[in-house]
């Protein structure tokens, strides 16, 4: 079993990200890593982390601070994970639970005032709603309207 590890993005990542995959049915629900990287250049409170498998890129996701987690909470002390994937050449091993799984201690090392992450996954991407609430995501009920149709919102609380 290969070992997975939450790191931020930096440039040494480029090259892998650059090839990164994914099947036409998720692209339609989340951007590709280089086109999140450009978003976040943009935007300070967004935060590119890479998932590695021993060492080497093979899924991605941004941490949006405020700018992002207003348009569903009003808890200013939450994160909102966006363009979470997997690399198509590495889908079905895990790997996204896993990921979700390190997550929460991620968050509390890096992000030490923050106490809630949250999720906007569209109501047709029942492959990915099934991974987030098996690595602990909540669904409070909670709806929102995306450029691709409904989003569930999913909570997890990570206050000690």
């Amino acid at each position: 079993m290969c070992h997975i590890s939450l790191a931020f993005y930096n440039e040494q990542y480029l090259k892998e990200l650059e090839y990164y995959r994914l099947p036409e049915e998720m692209v339609r629900f989340t951007d590709l890593p280089i086109q999140a990287i450009h978003k976040s250049e943009q935007d300070q409170q967004r935060f590119p982390v890479v998932i590695l498998s021993d060492g080497a890129p093979v899924g991605f996701f941004v941490l949006h601070g405020w700018n992002g987690v207003q348009k569903y909470s009003n808890n200013e002390q939450a994160l909102l994970v966006r363009a979470f994937s997997v690399d198509s050449r590495y889908q079905g091993r895990g790997i996204a639970k896993q990921s979700m799984l390190l997550l929460p201690h991620f968050v509390s090392e890096h992000f030490q005032c923050k106490n809630e992450i949250l999720l906007a996954v569209n109501h047709k991407n029942t492959h990915a709603q099934h991974v987030y609430r098996q690595s602990g995501f909540v669904d409070r009920g909670k709806r929102a309207m995306g450029s691709k149709g409904e989003l569930l919102l999913l909570h997890l609380d990570i206050s000690l």
